[in-house]
């Protein structure tokens, strides 16, 4: 079994500025990654607490949840090996995670995710 290192709530945003004045101005979060279609706040005392906002956009998919494994090989493994529904396939991004998306039992879309090595 992989270890779980973190896992990152991922809200879709219909006014992104708006979202973004509201996470690090109400609730004092530092902006952890900005790639613009979505933005990570952190909070400033441990890094590994965090929120994720994603530009609306309906004709992507959008995951509600994010979870950062140490193994994401070994967990697409055993997704597949269960029949669990892949809704994005294993990939490698160019921001520099490997990563697949998979519905749970409750419809929810789960982002599986591992940092590559640099």
């Amino acid at each position: 079994m992989t270890s779980i290192r973190r896992i990152v709530s991922n809200i879709e945003a219909s006014d992104m500025q708006q979202s973004e004045q509201f996470y690090s101005q109400v609730l004092g979060m530092v902006k952890a990654m900005d790639l613009g279609w979505i933005k990570t706040f952190a909070a400033p005392d441990d890094p590994t607490k965090q929120i994720s906002i994603l530009a609306a956009d309906p004709s992507s998919i959008h995951p509600n949840l994010s979870i950062e494994v140490a193994d994401v090989d070994a967990v697409h493994q055993a997704a597949v090996a269960q029949g669990q529904t892949i809704v994005y396939p294993l990939t490698d991004e160019p921001w520099g995670v490997r990563r697949f998306f998979l519905r749970d039992p409750s419809g929810l879309i789960i982002n599986i995710v591992s940092h590559r090595a640099s």
